[in-house]
Order: C-alpha cells, then sequence, then structure tokens
C-alpha cells in the first residue's frame, strides 16, 4: 500500500491523496507535477522514472489513511 506522502518533496505544495496532481518513484518520492514536469520525469532522488500517484478515494482514506510525514529533500531538486 502506497503512503500516500502529503506534500511535495521539492517545493512543499500539498498534495491532498484523494486527488489527482502528484508524481512518484518506486521508492514513492514524491512531487506535484509541476515540479515532476522541471524534472523531466526523473527523480532526483534515486534516479527512476517518475509516474503519476494514483488517489484513494475517502471511503478507502477512512480505513487506510495517508500519510502526515512531510518529506523535504536537504538540497534544492531544482536550479
Amino acid at each position: 500500500m502506497l503512503e500516500m506522502r502529503p506534500n511535495c518533496e521539492c517545493c512543499d505544495a500539498d498534495l491532498a491523496p484523494e486527488k489527482s496532481g502528484a508524481m512518484i518513484c518506486s521508492f514513492e518520492c514524491t512531487f506535484c507535477e509541476s515540479c515532476g514536469d522541471r524534472l523531466a520525469g526523473k527523480c532526483p532522488n534515486c534516479g527512476g522514472a517518475l509516474t503519476a500517484r494514483p488517489s484513494r478515494s475517502a471511503v478507502l482514506l477512512v480505513k487506510y489513511p495517508a500519510s502526515t510525514k512531510r518529506v523535504r529533500r536537504a538540497e534544492p531538486c531544482l536550479s
């Protein structure tokens, strides 16, 4: 089950788990679509491909809540 992290690791934008607009790599590094586009679809952490993160329905969020832990990169991912 995906962690569904609540923010973009680059710009710290909020990413709602029930909505589209987030991108992830196979390690679940999470970015907003805007940063993902500027990263050319490549994760700055692992080099893996970024793909659209699926949304989770409100019903399933009750049973399987999204993570509340915000993750930020120590170094800027965009220059």
